[in-house]
């Protein structure tokens, strides 16, 4: 899938610092210290890198990122860690829906950030493992592309 461009740009983000983009850029949330970059995927990102993603408690900080006073429209946050140059592990706090299984403009906006901290390296297909598989981002000037299975995770009836 073509995912567009990858933006860094601090104030179409409505991110509210001097600096024209917000790569590592030092915050605090929930009274703690947090180095983040944001990224617009055409919805808003806040990355943040970490040690270990399974650690990260996502039902606690995940809504305080997301309301925090930085981000007047709320963001979803990617709580990420680099494997190495070519893998990233991914958990995602959805802005209005929680923790999901997967993101796709988050999946992006991670190997974006990564690039932007010199992590990752543009132009390279970077695995971006999720808890509901694997999807393969390519990062490059031109544009962001994804690519992943898509699987099926639930089925229901509605009776009405």
């Amino acid at each position: 899938v073509d995912m567009g461009k990858a933006a860094l740009d601090a104030s179409g983000l409505k991110f509210p610092i001097a600096e024209p983009q917000v790569v590592d850029y030092p915050v605090r949330i929930a009274g703690r210290p947090y180095r983040i970059t944001c990224v617009d995927m055409g919805n808003p990102h806040c990355v943040v890198f970490c040690d270990r993603v399974d650690d990260v408690d996502i039902g606690f900080i995940g809504p305080r990122f997301e309301h925090a006073p930085y981000f007047p429209e709320r963001t979803n946050t990617e709580f990420v860690r680099v494997v190495n140059p070519s893998t990233i592990k991914m958990r995602v706090w959805e802005r209005g829906s929680g923790e999901t299984m997967a993101c796709g403009t988050g999946a992006c906006a991670a190997v974006a950030a990564a690039v932007a901290n010199g992590l990752c390296e543009k132009g390279r297909d970077i695995t971006v493992r999720v808890k509901g598989g694997e999807l393969i981002v390519h990062y490059t000037d031109g544009g962001v592309t994804l690519t992943g299975d898509a699987k099926l995770v639930y089925t229901g009836e509605i009776e009405y």
